[in-house]
């Protein structure tokens, strides 16, 4: 899918556009009339990016309307950017990464690459996005040590060697290495972008370095901030979204300032993406985003009261959805889900108890455990036996999955899984049947969740019951997920459940840092993962020899010249993953709803669901969805 993109001149996908005549939008033809904004003409970059609806299939909109949406978190603000996925990259619906906020790219031998700028092209307040937003950022925030404490950015890193990073002019920025960094362009096009720019003209007045020492003084005792450091930092998240004073380039900016329950998102002014009509995007003029409990998403995308949903709704909402189909207005679309598991268990390897620590390492017991689990009733009962059973690995769309690799200890075999823990030597049992640990301890592994999906604490249940049978007691523990999270980075949780890898769909170019212990999010080995994204300042070297292959083949990756060299390390780390069972998982391919309002306009009926690649809705390009008036 990149191959072409990466041995060629990266240009724009279609030539800049002569439009005789933009349209204004309705939204802000009264600021445009009161000269508080230009007209759109002089608003949109000199070569905007130019959307051809017909050739993708769909159909060229109108302006307007608002779009209602539900999150169960008030910081799920930031959804708001995944969803708009503006990026200096991006997929397209082909998942194949093309120019987006970039004019293009020139690409020399994987190590050398100019980004190229669209002249004219504007922050959401109408200030120039040049080289110096990428400048600040680089020299100014990135190897800022009281900003950065860490530096730059993993990625930017080749064996420590960070890039050379130069801007010739304004509309030019150049990142170079020595030696080539594949991961570089993939980076950019992720649902959570590394932003390698910053509106400089916003935050240069919070940073030491120029602003005047009283005035920062001032700024710091008005936001009740103790360090000029701490003050920019807040003030610059544009991943967070929330800041509604933060310029942006996303296609809707945030309008609520310090809002709790409902946020307004309204339309970009200076938004860089036009359609073949003159007709800038976003077609949606507002998004309305309210905050509810988990529990009453599906109720209220029953009702009809939301015009976009599917972050809130699983697989068991499905009956429910089709039914209110007739009076909602709506219809309950499936998407595919590109997960590699929809519920896996990981058993912490960095867990801090020494005795616990060394019985989760041995691979007898955790195959012992996915022996354990009748998928096929979790299946039935949960995914009315729509989903597919099998361990964590590849989905079948990746190039790197295989058969035995989902079936890989993942049979329900009681007689092998009680033969593995005899010969570990956890033979001995209390007077409930439950096995002991060799100081005595009796074997209860304490499973932690994030208490947000109830399918999860579903299957587990019927884990419970299989698992008794191997004398193993489950204890089932709900958190809140950054409690959990951070339980688990700091080695304090047992084991825990999440989705499987996020992109389950892996091609030769897809970085695998995922599947090597190089992040500490893999709730396997949280230690590890720290270790490498601290450059050893902080968690554990990866001291077991199959964490080590995985380092290597990784390695092996990123220092590979032909897809045919990075697929031979890819295949590697999948198939060492199934054998090794480092993250139990239970099922894939399960359907995600999706609902759409009947009016809304563009919206694929059949699509993927990821995180990674693909930012959810972002992929498909919610700038480009429009509202259908009454009656037609």
């Amino acid at each position: 899918m990149i191959k072409t993109f990466l041995t060629s001149l990266w240009f724009c996908i279609l030539a800049s556009a002569a439009f005789a005549q933009y349209s204004e939008s309705e939204f802000w033809k009264a600021e445009v009339e009161a000269n508080h904004l230009p007209p759109v003409a002089e608003r949109v970059p000199a070569e905007p990016q130019v959307v051809d609806m017909e050739a993708k299939g769909r159909v060229t909109g109108r302006q307007g309307g608002t779009l209602r949406t539900l999150v169960t978190r008030t910081k799920d603000v930031r959804q708001m950017v995944v969803y708009g996925y503006a990026r200096l990259v991006g997929y397209d619906e082909n998942y194949i990464i093309v120019p987006d906020l970039l004019l293009g790219m020139d690409i020399e031998e994987n190590r050398k690459f100019t980004l190229r700028l669209r002249p004219g092209h504007m922050w959401s307040d109408g200030a120039p996005f040049t080289s110096e937003d990428f400048r600040y950022w680089w020299e100014d925030v990135a190897n800022n040590p009281d900003l950065s404490p860490s530096g730059p950015l993993e990625f930017l890193r080749v064996d420590e060697e960070l890039p050379t990073v130069t801007f010739p002019d304004e509309h030019t920025v150049i990142y170079e290495w020595t030696r080539p960094n594949p991961q570089f362009i993939q980076e950019l096009a992720e649902a959570r972008p590394p932003f390698l720019f910053r509106p400089s003209h916003y935050l240069k007045p919070f940073h030491a370095a120029y602003a005047e020492e009283e005035e920062l003084r001032l700024r710091l005792r008005e936001k009740r901030v103790r360090s000029w450091a701490a003050l920019h930092n807040k003030l610059d998240n544009m991943y967070k979204f929330d800041n509604a004073d933060l310029p942006t380039l996303q296609p809707w900016m945030l309008a609520t300032n310090e809002g709790k329950s409902r946020f307004l998102f309204v339309r970009n002014p200076y938004f860089h993406r036009v359609d073949t009509a003159g007709t800038q995007l976003p077609y949606i003029d507002i998004i309305e985003m309210n905050v509810v409990s988990p529990g009453l998403v599906a109720a209220k995308a029953n009702a009809g009261e939301v015009d976009l949903q599917a972050r809130g709704l699983a697989f068991k909402d499905i009956a429910i959805l089709k039914k209110g189909e007739a009076t909602g207005d709506y219809k309950a679309h499936l998407w595919k889900n590109g997960t590699a598991s929809q519920i896996a268990i990981y058993l912490n390897m960095n867990y801090s108890d020494p005795e616990w620590r060394g019985l989760i390492r041995d691979v007898r017991f955790r195959r012992a455990l996915s022996l354990g689990i009748n998928r096929k009733i979790i299946n039935k009962v949960l995914y009315f036996g729509l989903a597919t059973e099998g361990g964590m690995t590849m989905l079948p769309a990746s190039p790197f999955f295989k058969e035995e690799n989902l079936k890989a200890w993942a049979d329900y075999d009681l007689a092998q899984a009680n033969a593995l823990l005899d010969e570990i030597g956890l033979k001995e049992r209390n007077k409930e049947g439950t096995r002991l640990l060799p100081d005595g301890r009796p074997l209860w592994l304490v499973v932690e969740t994030a208490g947000e999906r109830q399918e999860v604490e579903n299957a587990l249940q019927i884990v419970i019951d299989n698992w008794r049978s191997l004398g193993v007691k489950l204890i089932m523990r709900p958190l809140e997920r950054d409690i959990l999270r951070n339980r688990v980075y700091s080695g304090s949780t047992m084991a825990a459940t999440w989705f499987g890898w996020d992109n389950g769909l892996a091609q030769p170019y897809t970085p695998p840092v995922y599947v090597a212990p190089q992040q500490q999010e893999f709730f396997s080995w949280p230690m590890w993962g720290q270790h490498y994204q601290t450059h050893g300042d902080a968690g554990e070297a990866p001291d077991t020899p199959e964490a080590m292959r995985l380092m290597e083949l990784a390695e092996q990756w990123r220092n590979a010249t032909t897809d045919a060299e990075r697929s031979v390390a890819w295949q590697e780390m999948v198939d060492i993953h199934a054998d090794q069972v480092f993250a139990i998982g239970l099922l894939q391919g399960a359907r995600q709803p999706v609902v759409v309002n009947n009016r809304l306009q563009n919206v694929p009926e059949e699509a993927l669901w990821a995180w990674s690649p693909g930012a959810h809705f972002g992929v498909h390009r919610p700038d480009e969805f429009w509202f259908k008036q009454a009656g037609e």
